[in-house]
């Protein structure tokens, strides 16, 4: 116990900065505060004495210039003033772990917002460094179980892996939170951390109350930073939430991280580059946005004990599937969900393009039965989608194409498995289950081998009556 003790207060006497630095405000530009005298590092915390109260501002150092120090005020900076005292910690940004998170709501930099009183001192509670490297990649296990969704869209057609990191790509207003908020609820993962970067203040407790609900919320973390925020809050939300998910990956645990979104923390990042001085490159984003990135999406995954199972939705612009942002996290993640505003327009929720979706881990976690039954169900539905113009005119006639009548006749009970209510629960084998029965009926429909020629079609029958199906309301799609 001695010795325990002796080891604890040498490791942070070793730790300590017992030589306190200082300098003093020269100027204040925009974003950037610029200090002389002080001796900080790149990511060092400093602080930044405000006001005749002589009250602090935390304060991070992003680079330097003519030799000056540059910092960006992690708060308010009002009040900052010419030859206002500048003080090093000599350690950079980090936050606070622990078990007593669950159920809590925190600020992007990681303190209580939810009035619950401190995340705790405990002997359980300790500090991590918000910027940590991702796991050696030859230490990750290989990924090769199922983690449930509670989407049957996504169990059946984009099946994801424990430790698997799916992007959510859609534009504004077509579902991603209350898609967050279904995962959230029926995941089969234990922990969910769930980061809000740049959200309107009015969502955040709507997200709470009623897309995740009592019960999601009892196994969540939540971290917020919303858009009012400077920008250094808001990538460092990002940080801290992949931060306190490593916690409860390090124990072991199957942790689901979703993210809010990666186009708000480019944003930021950008806001960031250009007040340092970084050239503009693709689309006003400076070169430090795509090489943050990676820093952060790689943290994800699998590691030798616990998997990180990361969701990232990115928010594009014009609904362009490759604006820089989009087209930089796609190549970095294992697989990506686009969600469609014309489904959303017909009431078709969850609105996910399954034709435009796919996931790259669909060999490793699914049977070949599944995985057979998910492309017999993807063809009917690109041959009508392929047809669909023709349909709606009424210019196709039936029996001119074996493929496209199948689509036609098993595309109701497609709709209907596709769509779920909100509040509807499934787990992966029920998805799988109906994706079977999917596939079975085209085969009863008369879906012809790709490599026999075209021939004639019995009259479809009735659509299988199942549980499952039975339990969704028919779909209405204009045709």
């Amino acid at each position: 116990m001695l010795a325990s003790a002796v080891d604890t207060a040498t490791a942070a006497l070793r730790e300590s900065d017992l030589h306190r630095r200082h300098g003093r405000v020269r100027d204040l530009i925009g974003l950037i505060v610029e200090a002389t005298g002080v001796e900080a590092e790149v990511g060092e915390v400093c602080t930044i004495e405000t006001g005749r109260g002589r009250s602090v501002v935390p304060a991070e150092v992003v680079g330097f210039r003519a030799g000056r120090t540059l910092l960006m005020a992690l708060g308010d900076a009002t009040g900052i003033g010419p030859g206002a005292r500048v003080t090093a910690s000599g350690r950079p940004f980090r936050v606070d772990v622990s078990d007593s998170l669950l159920g809590r709501t925190l600020d992007g930099l990681g303190r209580p917002l939810d009035g619950l009183g401190p995340i705790g001192d405990g002997p359980r509670t300790r500090t991590r460094a918000a910027q940590a490297s991702p796991p050696d990649p030859l230490t990750r296990p290989r990924i090769a179980q199922r983690v449930s969704l509670g989407v049957r869209a996504l169990d059946a057609l984009v099946p994801c892996g424990r430790g698997q990191r799916l992007g959510i790509f859609a534009g504004s207003g077509v579902g991603k939170s209350s898609l967050l908020g279904m995962i959230a609820r029926s995941t089969s993962a234990q922990v969910n951390v769930i980061c809000l970067v740049g959200e309107r203040g009015r969502e955040v407790r709507e997200f709470m109350e009623r897309d995740l609900g009592p019960e999601g919320m009892a196994r969540s973390v939540i971290v917020v930073a919303t858009s009012d925020q400077p920008a250094l809050v808001r990538i460092k939300a990002a940080f801290t939430a992949t931060t306190i998910a490593e916690h409860f990956r390090d124990q072991g645990r199957d942790v689901m991280l979703m993210m809010d979104s990666v186009t708000r923390f480019a944003m930021a990042q950008r806001e960031v580059g250009l007040a340092i001085g970084e050239p503009p490159a693709t689309r006003g984003y400076t070169p430090s946005v795509f090489a943050l990135l990676p820093k952060l999406l790689e943290r994800s995954g699998t590691a030798e004990k616990g998997t990180i199972t990361g969701l990232y939705t990115v928010l594009v612009d014009g609904d362009d599937m490759n604006e820089p942002i989009a087209d930089a996290v796609r190549s970095i993640l294992d697989g990506h969900v686009v969600l469609s505003r014309h489904l959303a327009h017909a009431g078709h929720y969850p609105a996910i393009d399954v034709l435009a979706s796919v996931s790259r881990l669909v060999g490793e976690v699914t049977t070949p039965a599944v995985r057979g039954a998910g492309d017999e169900v993807r063809r009917l539905m690109a041959a009508y989608k392929d047809k669909e113009d023709l349909i709606a005119v009424g210019a196709y006639q039936p029996g001119t194409d074996p493929l496209t009548d199948a689509a036609i006749a098993a595309r109701m009970s497609i709709a209907q498995f596709l769509r779920q209510h909100v509040d509807d629960r499934t787990t992966a084998e029920d998805a799988e289950q109906g994706l079977l029965e999917c596939a079975a009926y085209g085969e009863l429909v008369g879906i012809p081998d790709p490599g026999a020629g075209a021939g004639a079609l019995a009259p479809p029958p009735e659509p299988p009556g199942t549980p499952l199906a039975a339990a969704i309301p028919p779909l209405n799609l204009p045709v």
